[in-house]
C-alpha cells in the first residue's frame, strides 16, 4: 500500500439567494474544482448559502478553520443585497475601509465612459482591512484575500478571471490521477469486487456511475488518486475480475473517458 502524499485543503462557499431559488444556475464550483485539481488542491466541500449575514459570518468562520483555503462567489457587488465583504470582515473581527488603491481602480474603469460612478459602485472599493486585492482583469472591482478567504465575484467570466491571476499564489501539491473502467455490467453487479478494490488502497477513490444506451447499459468505474502506480493497479484488478466473471471491461485513460 503506497503512503500517500499530503495536500492542501479547500472548500468553496457559493452565496446568493439568486443560486437557491434556482433563478441562477451555479457555473462556479465545477470550475473551481476542475482548477484546484490540476494544482493539487483537494477540493473537500462546497456549500450554497443565503444572502443572510449571521449564515455567511459564521460558515466563513468554519471553513476556515477547517480547510487550507476557502474560495467565496458572489455578493461583492454594487447592491443592498451584497453583503460578503461585510459579513467576512466581521467573521475575522476587522473593519471595512474605502480601500484606496481599489478606489483607484474603479475610478480608472469609469472614467470617460457614460456610467456614472455613484455611490453604489464606489461601495465596491470597500474592502476589509488588511486584506489584500484579487486583480479583476475583467470589470476593475476587486476580489481580496483576508487570512485564507478569497473573496471573488459571483459572474462566472470574472471569477475566472480573478482566479488566473491569482493561481501563482495558491501552494499546490500533486494532482490526482485517474482511470476510467468502462463495464458491459451493471453497478450492481460489481458493487462487491469495488468495495474490495477500493479498500486496498489508502487514499484511492473508486466512483461508479451507470450509462444506457438503447439496447445497453454499464457502468463507467473511475479510479482516482495521487499516486498513479496505486491507480493503475487498482484498475487493472477491477477490469481483470470483471473480465473473469465474463463481462466485458476496458481501460481509459483521462480525455478518453468523456
Amino acid at each position: 500500500m503506497t503512503q500517500q502524499p499530503q495536500s492542501k485543503t479547500a472548500a468553496i462557499l457559493v452565496i446568493g439567494d439568486e443560486i437557491l431559488s434556482g433563478r441562477t444556475k451555479d457555473k462556479n464550483i465545477g470550475w473551481i474544482a476542475e482548477q484546484l485539481n490540476e494544482i493539487g488542491v483537494d477540493l473537500c466541500e462546497a456549500r450554497v448559502i443565503p444572502d443572510v449575514e449571521s449564515v455567511i459570518v459564521e460558515t466563513v468562520k468554519s471553513l476556515s478553520q477547517a480547510y487550507d483555503y476557502v474560495f467565496t462567489s458572489g455578493g461583492i457587488g454594487p447592491t443592498h443585497d451584497d453583503i460578503t465583504t461585510a459579513c467576512v470582515a466581521k467573521a475575522f473581527g476587522k473593519k471595512v475601509i474605502r480601500h484606496e488603491e481599489a478606489m483607484r481602480r474603479l475610478l480608472v474603469h469609469y472614467e470617460g465612459t457614460d456610467i456614472p460612478f455613484n455611490e453604489a459602485r464606489q461601495k465596491m472599493a470597500d474592502i476589509p482591512e488588511d486584506a489584500t486585492l484579487i486583480d479583476n482583469p475583467a470589470s476593475a472591482a476587486p476580489g481580496f484575500i483576508l487570512h485564507n478567504v478569497y473573496v471573488m465575484a459571483g459572474v462566472p467570466s470574472i471569477l475566472q478571471a480573478m482566479f488566473e491571476g491569482l493561481r501563482s499564489r495558491l501552494e499546490g501539491g500533486q494532482k490526482k490521477r485517474r482511470l476510467t473502467v468502462q463495464c458491459a455490467i451493471g453497478e450492481g453487479t460489481i458493487a462487491t469486487i469495488m468495495a474490495e478494490v477500493s479498500n486496498h488502497f489508502e487514499g484511492l477513490s473508486v466512483g461508479s456511475y451507470p450509462w444506457f444506451k438503447p439496447g445497453q447499459f454499464g457502468t463507467a468505474v473511475v479510479v482516482s488518486s495521487k499516486t498513479f502506480d496505486d491507480v493503475l493497479a487498482a484498475a487493472n484488478q477491477i477490469a481483470s475480475r470483471v473480465r473473469a466473471d465474463g463481462f466485458e471491461a476496458i481501460i481509459l485513460e483521462e480525455g478518453q473517458d468523456k
